[in-house]
């Protein structure tokens, strides 16, 4: 089974991945899945605390799967080898932690999944480059292009979308450019939203958990799973 969830942010958020709230987790073996929709934050400052929580989910029954948000120490991530994976390219954090490269195409549980990571930070003023965020945040042209070819590989053709950020078409409904700016990110993923055949779309970043639409998801403190044709709540948290 395939399950997707928000935001981590560290230990902040990671309390929804608990046997109290994730209650089904006692049925799931290392062959089911839990994708994280950017911001892991447990890559941030090597302290004892966050050495704790990734152990303790490195020990919980399933894989974990992620792609990176704005909150992540990109000078700590690049320390990590990447490795084929599934049809994609992964860093292994632990045997059961694995972040999902940028522009990767995977082959997970009979799904095809196209996974990018990767946001502006809104709040940079009140943050300090290579302290508490990275230019590496937005992704490289070169990057960019290596999804792009990806999903011409696949004939534009996937089941799941798994990013950070919105398509710009999105999140200007949304935000109309109040919170969050448009970059070459997002005008990429509308781009993606046009050409892509694909049945669900989630995105993390924005802290809010509802249906956009029919095919695109804001995911936060919640968790679903996905069935043959749509998801299947198993938590939900009313978001703050």
């Amino acid at each position: 089974m395939i399950f997707i969830t928000g935001d981590l942010h560290g230990d902040y958020d990671i309390h929804k991945l608990s046997t109290k709230r994730f209650t089904v987790q006692k049925e799931l073996t290392r062959s089911d899945y839990v994708i994280i929709c950017g911001d892991f934050g447990l890559l941030w400052d090597n302290s004892d605390e966050e050495k704790y929580w990734l152990k303790w989910l490195d020990e919980k029954p399933w894989t974990t799967l992620w792609v990176d948000g704005n909150h992540e120490n990109y000078d700590m991530l690049k320390e990590y080898p990447t490795e084929n994976w599934n049809g994609g390219k992964v860093q292994k954090i632990t045997e059961n932690i694995i972040h999902l490269c940028r522009g990767s195409v995977f082959e997970i549980d009979g799904k095809r999944i196209f996974a990018f990571g990767g946001a502006e930070s809104h709040d940079k003023k009140y943050r300090k480059l290579g302290y508490t965020f990275w230019k590496e945040e937005l992704p490289s042209k070169d990057e960019i292009e290596i999804g792009r070819k990806n999903l011409e590989a696949v004939d534009w053709n996937v089941d799941i979308i798994v990013t950070h950020s919105l398509p710009e078409r999105i999140q200007e409904d949304l935000y109309h450019d109040e919170i969050y700016r448009t970059t070459d990110l997002t005008l990429f993923f509308d781009e993606v939203d046009e050409k892509t055949d694909f049945m669900l779309w989630f995105s993390g970043h924005y802290h809010r958990s509802f249906r956009y639409d029919e095919k695109h998801m804001l995911i936060y403190n919640e968790i679903v799973r996905l069935t043959d044709k749509d998801i299947e709540t198993v938590y939900h948290q009313k978001d703050e």
